[in-house]
């Protein structure tokens, strides 16, 4: 296990950091499953409210009617849609720079010929 481990590791030039790993696709699901469930909720309510104020105000009726009409396309919509996509720049480890330099390479010392 710990030679899987190792071997999967070396692949990258760098390690990701913890803290910019994606969520999990289980947790992705239960919050798209969630967000649909709340819109598909509010427009159950806008076609109830449809209903009971059509005595009312035909404008208040029809308002309530189209929010029942369209938000299904958007609860689909967004149920299908995936978290944000990261960006580019991921932040990655990276080791400090020594405190100081042992040796000059632009420099090419001294050479004694014999």
């Amino acid at each position: 296990m710990a030679s899987s481990q190792s071997s999967s590791r070396h692949d990258r030039s760098e390690p990701l950091l913890i803290t910019e790993a994606a969520p999990s696709q289980a947790d992705q699901h239960a919050a798209r499953k969630k967000r649909y469930a709340i819109t598909m909720a509010i427009r159950a309510a806008s076609l109830v409210l449809a209903a009971m104020t059509y005595q009312v105000s035909l404008w208040l009726m029809a308002v309530f009617a189209v929010l029942g009409t369209v938000l299904p396309w958007v609860a689909v919509v967004m149920a299908n849609d995936g978290p944000p996509k990261k960006q580019l720049d991921v932040n990655r480890y990276r080791p400090p720079a020594p405190d100081r330099i042992l040796e000059n390479p632009a420099s090419t010392g001294r050479v004694i010929d014999m």
